[in-house]
Formats: C-alpha cells, structure tokens, sequence
C-alpha cells in the first residue's frame, strides 16, 4: 500500500510520541519515588524492569494480532491502555506513602500501572507494520526513521515535563565522594527533596493518550489490505517464527538489534550515575536526557531519514556501528576527566550513532520479511529490543559498581563488534522478494 497519506503517518507518530513521553517522564522520577514510598533498590530495578519485560512478552503478541484483524484496532487498543495506566499512575502517585487503593498500599499500584503501561506501549512493532505497509521499499527506513525521531521527541518533552518536580540544588564535594563510595544520595538537604513526588506528569501523559486515541478513532484508516493478511489462521504462529529466525539474514539483523540495543540501555541506565558523579543536581540531569532526546529527534528527523535513500540501510548501520563505538569510548573518557563540558561534547556521537543504526536495522528486518509475516517479524523484533534494554541496564549497574566508566568501556567494545557483523549484512536488493516462507 503504497498510497502514503501525510495523516495516518501523522497519526502514528503521535501514538509513538505518546508512549515515550509517558517512559520520559516517569524515569528519571523512579528514583524520587524509591525514597518517598520507601522502596529498596531492588524493588525499584524490579519496578524498572516491569515496563521492558511486558514489552518483551507482548510485542510479538500485538504484532501478530495486528497481522490478523488489522493494525488499527490494535493500535487504538494500546492507546486507550495508555491513557488508563499514566492517568492511573499520576492518581496512585498522589496518594501520597501511606495511601491505599482497593486495599493495595502505593508500590504495588506502581507496578501495576508500569507493567500496564508496558503492555500497551508494547504497539510500537504494530505501528512499524503500519509503515511498512504504507511505503515502498526504497521508503522503508525512511518510514522507520519517522518513528525513530518521535521517539527523540517524545524523549525530549518527556524529562522537561518532569524537570521541574525535581529539585535543583548542586551537588557537593563531599556528596560526589559519597556516591564514588555507593551511598544512596537523594540530596537530603534540600528540603523539596522530601515533598512528595507530583502527579502531574501521569496525568498529563494520560490526557495526550486520550487525545491520540481520539485522532486514531476518527483520523486513523487501517493500512491492511485484505491480500496482505496471512493465510495463517493461528493467531500465534510459532512455527512460522523459529523459520523466520533460523534464515542466516534475518537471524544477523536480529543479533545486531540485540547487541546494538544492549549497549545502548547500559549507557542510558547509567548516565544518571555518571552526571551525578560530575557533581550535575536531579534538575540539571533531566536536561542532560532532554538533550539526548533533541539530538535523536534531529538526527532521524532530519539527517538519517535523508541520507538512507541515498546510501542505504547497510551503509548507515555500518556507520551507526561506527559512530556507536567511538561514541561510547569518548564517554567513558570524559568521564575519567571527570568533565561534564566533555560528556556534552561527546553524547551526540553515539546518540547519532543509534538514530543511524536502529532504523536501518529495522527497515532491513521489514525487508527481509513477507508482507504477511511483518507485524509477527518487526513485533519479534521489538521484543529482542526489550530483552536487551532488560539485561543491558543489569549488567550497567552491575560493572558500574566495580568502575563507573566501565558500562561504557563494554559498551564501545560490544558495538566494535557490531560493527563487523553490520559490514556482513545481507542488502536488501541482494535478497529474494521472499526471503522467508509464510
């Protein structure tokens, strides 16, 4: 369905924009909340978790559906799911540490809404089904990248809504060394850091869920036409998933998607630990994740989804590859200089080195892959994405304990070899027009 219409792409960027506003939001937060509702660290890696793990069991599972009864259906579902769990999310945070609901104490109204919140947004592979249905294949990464620069957006508005319930006093010397030696620092001199956590984000969040939901009602067309849909009647085809996988083409994008995003999630799960080691306040650390949001948009917005028709998905994850690795080293470096200028500097060569590689990685699966198998493949996709952001920050926050730059050490190292299994890659015009049987 080649018949691109500037509204339903509108349409799905603001569904993907949605779901990252709402992660933007409540991350950087977690931490807050951990003090306030009085939750151990491993309680709150568990209640971080929850929100990739649902993603990870469930985006195969809406991917497939969507391939059965259509993508519409399934994306207005995930939205209005969105608009319930952040609304609930906002109403459970104002309840304050000893508030209870239904005769549940707060955390566990937490998990709750994360783990819903984590189903819902678990659309995002049915929303790179309805790209890959409405554009050609030479438009493919293009498409994609457009998904990708919502993603930066959404990351980008995300920390700046939650920006301002946090305090922003600096942090001291002897803070710093307190951190170097692995005490919780949650800046107790700072009298707003006791106040409690605002509500205002869930609930904003779920106001925009509401209003995307209501622009996928009435603005939404399905993209599926009915030769597209597999003949398949399972609503799950397992089978049909291990043949995808076991194809050498495939199965490589799917490796270089894992790893690519492994390295990835251990320098977002410690950047937080690196700024607070180069003495950034809560406030100050909100704008460094804005930051990297901005540099995403642009960089898919504008640069990737630019350059890929002219150099192709191989090229550009090969040289996101690159970017990547370089990236992380430099990190790592300004973090041994201890030098936030530096760390400013540095972050936008391996962010821009993600905006490359993830959507070409992603329009090379949607190639690879049948028409009738898309939303099943790009859906395994995202799971294998979502298993990475859920080992990626374990092992982090693990080797982060033993050095702090060490996260990114392993990262740059991981994307050196990233870097060899892109250059092997299979282009897409190489590939037989059906690469895997249905």
């Amino acid at each position: 369905m080649n018949r691109t219409s500037r509204a339903p792409l509108l349409i799905i960027f603001i569904t993907v924009f949605i779901d990252l506003l709402g992660f933007g939001i409540v991350l950087p937060l977690l931490p807050r909340y951990a003090k306030h509702f009085d939750v151990s660290g491993g309680t709150l890696g568990l209640l971080m978790a929850s929100f990739s793990a649902m993603q990870f069991l469930f985006a195969p599972f809406w991917g497939r559906i969507s391939d059965r009864i259509g993508r519409r259906p399934v994306l207005i579902l995930g939205l209005a799911g969105s608009a319930v769990f952040y609304s609930l999310f906002g109403y459970a945070t104002s309840l304050g540490a000893g508030g209870q609901m239904l005769g549940l104490g707060v955390v566990p109204w937490l998990f709750i809404c994360r783990i819903g919140a984590g189903i819902a947004g678990a659309t995002i592979p049915t929303a790179q089904a309805y790209i890959a249905d409405v554009t050609g294949p030479q438009e493919r990464a293009k498409g994609m990248a457009l998904i990708g620069a919502a993603f930066g957006i959404g990351f980008t508005f995300g920390p700046l809504l939650g920006a301002p319930f946090v305090p922003g006093g600096a942090i001291s010397t002897s803070e710093i060394v307190a951190v170097e030696a692995g005490a919780d620092l949650v800046a107790d001199s700072a009298p707003e850091a006791h106040s409690a956590p605002s509500a205002a984000p869930g609930y904003v969040a779920g106001v925009l869920s509401t209003l995307a939901l209501l622009s996928a009602i009435f603005l939404l067309p399905e993209s599926l036409s009915a030769d597209s849909k597999p003949e398949a009647r399972q609503w799950l085809s397992l089978a049909s998933l291990r043949q995808a996988t076991g194809h050498p083409a495939i199965g490589l994008v799917l490796l270089t998607i894992f790893l690519t995003t492994f390295a990835f999630a251990q320098f977002e799960s410690t950047l937080s630990l690196l700024t607070r080691h180069l003495g950034l306040p809560d406030r100050n650390n909100y704008y460094v994740f804005a930051y990297i949001g901005l540099i995403l948009s642009l960089s898919q917005g504008l640069l990737v989804r630019r350059l890929v028709p002219k150099l192709g998905e191989r090229v550009m994850a090969i040289a996101g590859t690159v970017l990547m690795t370089v990236g992380l080293a430099l990190i790592g470096l300004s973090g041994n200089a201890r030098s936030t200028t530096m760390l400013y500097c540095v972050l936008p060569v391996a962010v821009v080195g993600f905006s490359a590689v993830t959507p070409s990685l992603q329009s090379l699966l949607s190639r690879h892959t049948p028409a009738t198998q898309q939303g099943g493949m790009l859906g395994l996709g995202q799971s294998i994405s979502a298993l990475a952001r859920i080992l990626g920050p374990w092992l982090g926050l693990k080797v982060h304990e033993i050095d702090g730059t060490l996260p990114y050490w392993i990262g740059a190292a991981i994307m050196g070899f990233s870097v060899l299994l892109t250059a092997a890659l299979k282009r897409p015009d190489d590939a037989p027009s059906e690469t895997v049987a249905p």
